[in-house]
């Protein structure tokens, strides 16, 4: 009566577990929709920015020329930026001392509201980067231009 009892149970969940998986998923399909990728990149640079309330986001592709620069400058609430083409060489000033690091296409990185930077082509092609500027004030500027520091 045992070994019964237990086939029935277990023929129980094996019909239970078809039922449940022959069943279409409740999902609705979108419809009018067109999503198009801009760019990806996979984040390398160990850093996080504040995102906050009642300021604009801002999205920019930029393009350099080869030998083309940003200049030095900062941004108000950071930024994200995402290489789609070509590769930047990227210097960001900090207590005295200046480092650069080359990020090419499909790699991303984060400016931190502190940094001062410059971004350079350096390449024969050119640059194409998408930037996600996070909290700029209403209407202002991305970017805050910066004197060239001291890089020692």
């Amino acid at each position: 009566m045992r070994k019964l009892r237990i086939a029935v149970l277990l023929s129980g969940f094996v019909g239970l577990f078809i039922a449940l998986n022959a069943v279409p998923g409740s999902a609705t399909p979108f419809v009018g929709q067109t999503t198009t990728l801009l760019a990806r990149g996979t984040y390398q640079d160990p850093g996080t920015l504040p995102i906050k309330q009642g300021l604009d986001i801002v999205v920019a592709k930029v393009v350099f020329i080869p030998g083309g620069t940003s200049g030095w400058h900062s941004h108000p609430g950071g930024a994200i930026v995402v290489v789609q083409s070509g590769a930047v060489t990227f210097t960001r000033s900090f207590g005295g001392h200046c480092e650069t690091t080359v990020y090419s296409a499909g790699e991303s990185f984060v400016e931190r509201p502190s940094d001062v930077v410059d971004a350079v082509n350096n390449g024969t092609v050119d640059l194409v980067v998408f930037v996600t500027f996070p909290s700029v004030p209403v209407g202002e500027s991305t970017r805050i231009d910066r004197p060239a520091p001291d890089c020692g």
